[in-house]
């Protein structure tokens, strides 16, 4: 199970949307919210235990820096793989897809907004296996 759940995206609302979907999963203590992913970036840097297990859920489209980026910086820092995303986007592009295949050391799905708590309930039972 998750230790840590990082949403990150830049519209507020999504992230209150799916806290809300955390909550009534019981998870809502494990839940970090960012709107600006450098910040999002920044505390998973300097966590106490950077091998603890995390679910990140990262829009692709944000104005300071794209998931993509985000991503890359995941990979030049050799982030751990203890560290799971969930690419949740409005983007149905195929070059999209295409692009997450490069980081699938870290990218576990990609899921087009809006996210329903169904979709990740799912995604959490498979992940406990």
């Amino acid at each position: 199970m998750y230790k840590e759940i990082y949403l990150v995206d830049d519209e507020d609302l999504v992230n209150t949307v799916n806290t809300i979907h955390f909550r009534r999963m019981g998870l809502e203590d494990r839940v970090k919210s960012f709107t600006n992913p450098e910040l999002a970036l920044d505390d998973l840097r300097f966590r106490d235990d950077p091998n603890v297990k995390t679910l990140i859920l990262l829009d692709i489209n944000m104005p300071e820096m794209s998931g993509f980026e985000f991503l890359e910086f995941m990979m030049l820092e050799s982030f751990p793989e203890s560290n799971e995303v969930l690419l949740v986007t409005s983007s149905e592009a195929d070059t999209d897809k295409e692009e997450a295949e490069k980081y699938r050391k870290y990218v576990r799905e990609f899921i087009t907004k809006p996210l329903r708590i169904e979709h990740l309930e799912d995604y959490l039972q498979s992940a406990n296996r």
